[in-house]
């Protein structure tokens, strides 16, 4: 069945909420929330389709991805997407996210990034899971930091200047972190409850940043606690919702800063990185447990010359890859690639593929975190030279593993 999907109108907002949570089994006052919301979406980006109502929705907005090497390549991250539950299985969501793609090409965007409720849905249009999430969690009673403590901390009030200070360093950041997205200025502001959204709740947490020897800020820490006693004793917990830091004097010092406020015994930091530096600093690194390990940040590579061309690569490599794209039907792209550490050229070619591999297998390896070799496992790939995806593993494949700290 064929549904009409379109950009809504703003007199449309309410009913698209309606359907958007009732999916996501939420309940919060929908015309206030269309109030809070309107002025900071753009009405261009959010799809819905209707059949007599809005009955699927799906929201964009524009940012850009930090690639291996430094560039900054625009992007449409991608949100709430649902499909009201009396009209699920009758192909919303490809019509949706159909539309969004060829927008985003439109508009010059060469990937398209999105975080998922449900893992098996996405990897069918071509995205593959780019960067992995880890949660850690530090038992601040078992152990010391190694190093001398830092004593330039403090905490900020609820106000403008501190959510440009926390937008200011995290730009700094994001721009040197391979896979964090640039976040929307309004993020910083909701973050700390200057802009109140009905689906978060006044925010009730802290901010702390850290100052270099001349003064500067260089990382801050936001986090909320919960308070809690066993046996009549404190044993509160932190829950980090972001931490930023310039260096590695900044990390430590923001760590160390949590794990001696009284009362603590827990500290909790999601959407973080497996190989995080948190155990390397402690006297007893079995005090840090890395809890949970999940799958972040989805890409898909839309414009394939453009970004391969963007992305630097820390080997050499000359290969011809095949890329089979079932969005909607096998649409084939076969490009040129001749990459090493002085730059890259990847042009769209008739030459006969070395490689031939889905979509998703190259969202995976794009950032360089996940290994093609097993990002083609799930939908298969075809090698038309020996060695050819050891090659293309290797040359996708960087040092340090890329991050995104930003959830959408």
């Amino acid at each position: 069945m064929t549904h009409e999907t379109r950009t809504i109108r703003p007199d449309e907002l309410i009913p698209w909420l309606e359907c958007m949570n009732s999916s996501f089994l939420e309940r919060p006052n929908n015309a206030r929330l269309a109030e809070q919301v309107a002025p900071h979406w753009d009405f261009a980006r959010l799809w819905g389709t209707f059949d007599g109502t809005v009955v699927g929705t799906l929201r964009s907005w524009a940012t850009e991805v930090t690639v291996p090497g430094g560039a900054l390549v625009p992007a449409t991250a991608i949100t709430a997407v649902s499909a009201r539950p009396t009209h699920r299985r009758q192909g919303i969501l490809r019509q949706m996210i159909g539309r969004e793609h060829d927008a985003a090409r439109e508009r010059g965007e060469q990937l398209a990034v999105l975080n998922v409720s449900e893992a098996p849905i996405y990897g069918r249009f071509g995205y593959g899971v780019g960067v992995q999430w880890a949660t850690w969690v530090l038992d601040a009673r078992a152990t010391a930091f190694v190093g001398e403590p830092a004593t330039r901390i403090d905490l900020l009030p609820v106000e403008a200047a501190t959510s440009d200070l926390m937008k200011n360093l995290f730009d700094q950041r994001r721009r040197a972190w391979t896979g964090e997205i640039r976040r929307r200025d309004v993020t910083f502001a909701m973050d700390i409850g200057l802009v109140e959204i009905e689906w978060d709740g006044p925010w009730k947490g802290w901010v702390a940043v850290h100052r270099d020897e001349a003064g500067d800020p260089d990382g801050f820490v936001r986090y909320t606690g919960k308070d809690n006693w066993e046996h009549r004793q404190p044993r509160s917990a932190l829950n980090v919702r972001d931490l930023v830091a310039l260096n590695d004097v900044a990390y430590d010092a923001l760590w160390r800063f949590m794990a001696d406020i009284d009362f603590v015994a827990t500290i909790r930091a999601d959407r973080r990185s497996a190989d995080e530096r948190l155990p390397w600093i402690l006297t007893n690194r079995r005090a840090a447990e890395l809890t949970e390990l999940s799958d972040g940040l989805w890409v898909k590579v839309l414009d394939i010359p453009a970004a391969l061309s963007a992305r630097a690569y820390e080997r050499h490599g000359d290969l011809v890859i095949e890329v089979i794209d079932g969005e909607t039907a096998d649409t084939r792209t076969r490009v040129h690639l001749d990459a090493g550490p002085d730059g890259a050229d990847c042009v769209e070619t008739r030459l006969a593929a070395d490689l031939t591999i889905h979509a998703e297998a190259l969202g995976a390896a794009y950032l360089g975190g996940s290994p093609l070799r097993n990002a083609v496992l799930t939908r298969g790939f075809e090698e038309h030279r020996s060695g050819a995806l050891a090659e293309a593993d290797a040359l996708f494949r960087t040092v340090d593993p890329p991050r995104c700290s930003t959830a959408f």
